[in-house]
């Protein structure tokens, strides 16, 4: 089963992979045979500090290739109406009257401070398929919480 994405988190990780390839491992590449050329590599810090960045460097651009090869981009934009899905934002109230926004998104675009939680978390797989006016009961390490689905909106 593919792993989803928004058009946003995958333009996102091209970014990132392509900053990585083209600018900074270039760089760090060059630093690295400057800091050879100088002779003794064994306490050459620019050679050893450079050596790690780049193992660093490759390890990154691997596994930012095996997720945009495996990642299904579905575009949010294209759904409508009151049921929750993949790229939703959903406005909730819990029992208190406290009101919470969380955008559905996939596990590569997680930024909890912002409210963009993954569809395979627990509050996610609660969300999915309900619509404006449902109530979504959740279990949570301090009890069991219930969410009023106030709004849902595809932008």
């Amino acid at each position: 089963m593919p792993d989803y994405i928004t058009p946003d988190g995958h333009r996102k990780l091209v970014e990132e992979y392509d900053f990585l390839f083209r600018k900074e491992r270039p760089q760090v590449t060059a630093q690295v045979s400057r800091a050879a050329a100088m002779g003794d590599r064994s306490e050459n810090a620019d050679y050893i500090y450079g050596k790690r960045r780049l193992r660093e460097i490759d390890r990154r651009l691997r596994y930012l290739q095996k997720r945009l090869e495996g990642v299904q981009t579905i575009d949010p934009t294209e759904f409508e109406g009151p049921t929750i899905r993949f790229g939703a934002y959903v406005s909730v109230e819990d029992e208190s009257g406290q009101e919470s926004t969380y955008r559905i998104v996939g596990q590569d675009e997680i930024d909890t401070q912002n409210g963009f939680i993954s569809y395979q978390s627990p509050i996610g797989k609660a969300l999915v398929g309900k619509q404006e006016g449902d109530e979504v009961r959740l279990k949570t390490p301090a009890g069991s919480k219930v969410l009023e689905v106030l709004e849902v909106r595809y932008v």
